[in-house]
């Protein structure tokens, strides 16, 4: 019977060893004469202490795991590179875009957002598609999902958000009353929410989706103009998603569909690429937009900001071991490079702390000196960050502190970002006069046939019969703002599912 790749990694391997296996060794490199019993006093007797062989195992054994992500914790990763195929230096200066054909090796993490690190591939669910570049001016992070909006747009409510849509802290199950109560109670996720219950909400493996930086992000050229932009992927296998029935299918039969996808079709060479826009937005132009461009809830029309080529993204390499390559990989989005830079994204602005925080805290204070995550084409490069644990890198006997005379690492006036005006009134400003609804009115409308509206309403019956009566009259009221025809289908649906529930009220849209 016929094996995938993935099935048959450990015969590949032992094939390509060649001549007899080496030697094996303790933690210190000395060798070990028998791996098959521990040290003991007679053949009945206690063990010993002086036992390191024993010891030196069990206590790297005991410490293996490191702590998992509290986000995005199950997940694939594979290697390859970037192409730059159009010119875009008139809008920045980065070298990673500095001339058509130049390539940039990169590392991709695909994952899941909201279940543990055996919860399956195939729930409904957005995905994490987060890109590392290793850039010849250092490490360019661009962390985003496989959609171009998020569900809020104030990164205050993000600890919430994600407690919703992990375990009851006291029953330790998923919680339909707490993931729809707080959907229900911030209209901003509808046009989210909307995405995640269609057909992409399940999409077909990490090759068949798009991947967003999602955010704005603001580019400066080498006159340091500068423009706001975004980025998307585009994936060059077509996009595929599976329906909910087969969904749960192989979530019982094949939890790691995904992670297994991506592998066997790097192994096979059937390397998945994705073709790499962006959109422009210039200063005046948000000035005067309709709504705020910042606002990570909301797309910027492409008829308005047509898609501008870049590139393309190959991923032909597979991770050689998945701890050291894939769990140990750090994205940052506060990791830009000269040309690429933050916009008042206020989402964006809150992740600039916490993922660098988050990393310090799983991996430690030297995670960027790991192989994985190191600005190797860089590394000539020195600053003034010492010690703390496991340091590979510590610089040596260069000064430790700046300024100083004695021929430390000096600043790169070129590096430096041009100056930009801020002005308001400090304040906890809450949005005002923002339209929650009008785009998932256009996705309703627009974009979804017939079918995939009925899908759509199916799956949101599917969820919401699990919360409190109360929620999911508060929901449904949110949803008939979109559009009376998606309220009066979502009630239907509920009723044929047993809920009693009463409706009232217009939508705003129509």
């Amino acid at each position: 019977m016929s094996r995938d790749q993935a099935a048959e990694q450990l015969n590949k391997y032992k094939k390509s060893v060649q001549g007899e296996a080496c030697t094996l060794v303790a933690g210190n490199g000395a060798p070990i004469g028998k791996k098959t019993a521990s040290l003991t006093v007679g053949p009945r007797g206690p063990l010993l202490l002086q036992d390191f062989v024993y010891l030196d195992e069990m206590s790297h054994f005991g410490r293996e795991r490191i702590p998992e992500r509290v986000v995005h914790a199950k997940g694939a990763g594979a290697f390859g590179y970037f192409e730059v195929t159009h010119d875009i230096s008139k809008y920045s200066k980065a070298k990673v875009f500095s001339q058509i054909g130049k390539k940039t090796r990169i590392a991709v993490r695909f994952s899941t957002v909201g279940g543990e690190s055996g919860s399956a591939d195939t729930v409904r669910d957005p995905r994490g598609f987060a890109v590392k570049f290793y850039t010849d001016e250092g490490i360019w992070d661009l962390v985003g999902n496989n959609t171009p909006i998020f569900f809020i747009k104030d990164p205050l409510f993000f600890p919430s958000f994600i407690h919703t849509q992990k375990r009851n802290p006291a029953t330790h199950l998923k919680d339909m009353d707490m993931f729809w109560d707080f959907i229900s109670l911030r209209p901003e996720t509808t046009h989210q929410v909307m995405f995640l219950f269609a057909d992409r909400g399940i999409p077909d493996g990490y090759r068949h989706m798009n991947g967003y930086g999602s955010h704005t992000f603001k580019l400066m050229n080498a006159n340091n103009e500068m423009v706001y932009c975004k980025f998307h992927y585009k994936t060059n296998q077509g996009i595929k998603n599976i329906l909910a029935e087969k969904a749960g299918e192989l979530s019982a039969s094949d939890p790691d569909y995904s992670i297994r996808d991506l592998y066997n079709a790097i192994s096979e060479g059937k390397f998945p690429a994705w073709t790499l826009y962006i959109q422009v937005m210039t200063q005046k132009q948000a000035d005067i937009f309709k709504w705020n461009p910042f606002d990570l809830t909301k797309i910027w029309p492409h008829k308005e900001f047509p898609l501008i080529p870049v590139g393309k993204l190959v991923l032909n390499e597979n991770p050689a071991n998945y701890f050291q390559d894939v769990e140990q990989m750090a994205f940052d989005p506060a990791h830009f490079v000269p040309g690429i830079g933050a916009s008042p994204d206020k989402m964006l602005q809150g992740r600039l702390f916490a993922y660098g925080d988050t990393h310090r805290h799983r991996l430690g204070p030297n995670h960027l000196q790991l192989p994985v995550n190191c600005p190797y084409k860089a590394i000539s490069a020195m600053n003034y960050q010492r010690d703390g644990f496991m340091p590979i890198h510590n610089q040596g006997c260069a000064p430790n502190y700046f300024p100083n005379s004695f021929n430390g690492p000096q600043e790169c006036p070129v590096a430096k970002d041009p100056p930009f005006t801020v002005s308001g009134v400090v304040d906890r400003h809450e949005p005002e006069n923002e339209d929650d609804f009008g785009q998932a009115t256009t996705f309703w409308r627009d974009i979804l046939d017939s079918d995939a509206k009925t899908r759509l309403v199916n799956n949101m019956v599917g969820s919401l019969k699990g919360a409190s009566n109360f929620i999911i009259e508060r929901a449904v009221r949110n949803f008939t703002q979109v559009d009376t025809d998606l309220g009066k289908r979502l009630t239907e649906g509920l009723k044929k599912a047993g809920k009693q529930i009463t409706m009232s009220g217009k939508s705003a849209n129509l």
